[in-house]
């Protein structure tokens, strides 16, 4: 068998070298691909002879990029990305409004805002079919530049590299604490309260755990490590059983800021807040629907 040197390399090329380098295993990548790994290590054979360059080490313990295959990699990634705006590009034309979306929700929004904004968007985009992804902001992140997410939906204050960005409303924080506290009892909390408080956070991973963490930091609060939770709603039950205090998002308070034995109060101006908004690729030609999308949910503002 031949390979022509110097020849573009083809879509499912570039598909199998995104999977291989996602994985560093050709089964798990072959099974992504839904083909068999033979087939796969086919795929990046060819791509390699005819670039002339090795883009993994491989032996039969492990796989790894090389430094080339490190570049080629991420070129591959944008360039899928393209190939998806095209296909965007013309269903724009079509349906402005409609058509699907993949749409990227954070753990700290999705189960607090999407039920409620659901009713609000099929109204607003009659045609649109919405597949919703929950994940940390990071992988949402990954994924949106790997063109498998259209866009996301996400506090903005986060480190959000090349995105465009539309805010849509402020998420105040709000003190929570259990019933027989000592601030319990307060109209409203000052953050300098928070000062020899046990503030308990979101395991790391979670940007509101950054935000509340940069909170707290700045009152000189203590961090406690040996507590982690993996939700809002673990957080909220841990807090309400005595165990310390938190800053929940106003967002989430008609969920878990209503456990019995649990008190919330406002903080006093000024209030820390997020920002709420969606993100999505420059690239991308869909912004008349990520408006549309983003003047629906304003609604939906605490």
């Amino acid at each position: 068998m031949t390979f022509e040197h110097g020849a573009r390399p083809s879509v499912r090329q570039l598909e199998c070298l995104v999977a291989t380098a996602k994985h560093l295993n050709f089964r798990a990548a072959a099974r992504e691909c839904h083909i068999s790994q033979p087939a796969l290590s086919s795929q990046i054979a060819h791509l390699e002879a005819s670039l002339g360059v090795v883009l993994f080490e491989r032996n039969r313990r492990r796989v790894l990029l090389t430094a080339v295959g490190v570049a080629v990699v991420e070129r591959a990634k944008r360039l899928l990305a393209d190939l998806d705006d095209i296909s965007a590009v013309a269903q724009v034309h079509a349906q402005p409004l409609g058509g699907q979306l993949r749409l990227g929700v954070i753990p700290t929004i999705a189960p607090f805002l999407m039920p409620r904004a659901l009713p609000l968007l099929r109204r607003a985009c009659p045609g649109l079919e919405l597949l919703l992804r929950e994940e940390q902001t990071a992988r949402s992140l990954a994924l949106l530049d790997e063109g498998k997410l259209d866009a996301v939906l996400l506090a903005l204050e986060a480190d959000l590299g090349e995105v465009t960005t539309l805010p849509l409303f402020r998420d105040p924080f709000v003190f929570a604490a259990a019933a027989g506290h000592p601030l319990a009892n307060k109209r409203a909390v000052r953050p300098d309260d928070l000062e020899g408080q046990r503030v308990l956070l979101l395991e790391d991973g979670h940007c509101l755990k950054d935000q509340a963490w940069a909170i707290c930091q700045a009152r000189g609060v203590r961090d406690y490590v040996d507590f982690r939770a993996t939700s809002l709603a673990t957080l909220a039950q841990m807090v309400s059983s005595g165990a310390g205090v938190t800053l929940l998002p106003q967002l989430s308070v008609p969920t878990v800021g209503t456990l019995p034995g649990m008190v919330v109060k406002p903080f006093t101006k000024p209030v820390p807040f997020r920002t709420i908004g969606i993100v999505w690729r420059s690239t991308s030609p869909r912004r008349v629907l990520f408006e549309a999308i983003g003047e629906a949910l304003r609604q939906l503002a605490p």
